[in-house]
């Protein structure tokens, strides 16, 4: 059985990373898939930079260089970009970061107590949701943002990774709640916050509420085939 969740002190770290594939998987009819994949990742990204307290980079898996520039050009100067074959590298790399890399002050040297992935697609996810996650891991192995279609959103992990995570699993986005329940070695191991939307599919759209601030990327390549 997997140890109970550790309480983060106030020196710990808190890194956010958005999780990038190197290359598109798909566009709404009439639009460039390379052009929608970066809208996507570059709203998504703006939700996660405007977060207090934490710290952000974005992983691209299995990235080529050119891939890397790309996202480096989405992000705020600063922004650590590394490429990773697996979400679980990505999670691991990312508690590598320095405070300087990051753009954190001296003080904030701690160890990385935890790391939230987010899955590029959700251009107009509310930030809550992100702390809500970071607060369930205080007594979760794993916590995690369901999305609609069975996905996940967002998936959080203390550090070091539980061994039950890695021994039974392959951590990954597309982990369902229920692979979840089958392989966690104690109730409260696995955390669930609310829910939210990825856009994987032209019927996703109708999930975007057009009067809601943000997404401007995404709603710049709707409005222009």
């Amino acid at each position: 059985m997997s140890e109970p969740a550790r309480s983060a002190s106030a020196n710990d770290r808190r890194i956010v990373v958005l999780v990038l594939p190197s290359n598109p998987t798909w566009a709404p009819p009439g639009r460039s898939p390379e052009a929608w994949r970066l809208a996507l990742a570059e709203d998504t990204y703006e939700v996660l930079a405007a977060l207090d307290r934490v710290e952000v980079a974005v992983a691209v898996l299995n990235g080529t260089e050119a891939s890397l520039q790309e996202a480096t050009n989405l992000t705020w100067p600063g922004t650590p970009v590394y490429t990773a074959p697996t979400l679980h590298q990505a999670l691991t790399q990312a508690a590598t970061l320095t405070p300087a890399e990051v753009g954190v002050s001296t003080s904030g040297t701690g160890r990385v107590a935890a790391v939230v992935a987010v899955a590029y697609d959700a251009p107009d996810l509310p930030g809550l949701l992100i702390g809500k996650l970071f607060r369930a891991l205080s007594t979760a192995d794993i916590a995690v943002c369901p999305a609609e279609d069975g996905s996940q959103v967002a998936l959080g992990v203390n550090l070091p990774i539980a061994n039950w995570l890695t021994d039974s699993l392959e951590l990954s986005l597309d982990l369902t709640l229920g692979e979840l329940d089958q392989a966690k070695p104690r109730r409260h191991a696995v955390a669930v916050g609310p829910g939210w939307h990825r856009l994987r599919s032209p019927a996703d759209l109708a999930s975007l509420d057009p009067g809601l601030e943000g997404w401007d990327a995404t709603r710049s390549i709707l409005r222009h085939a």
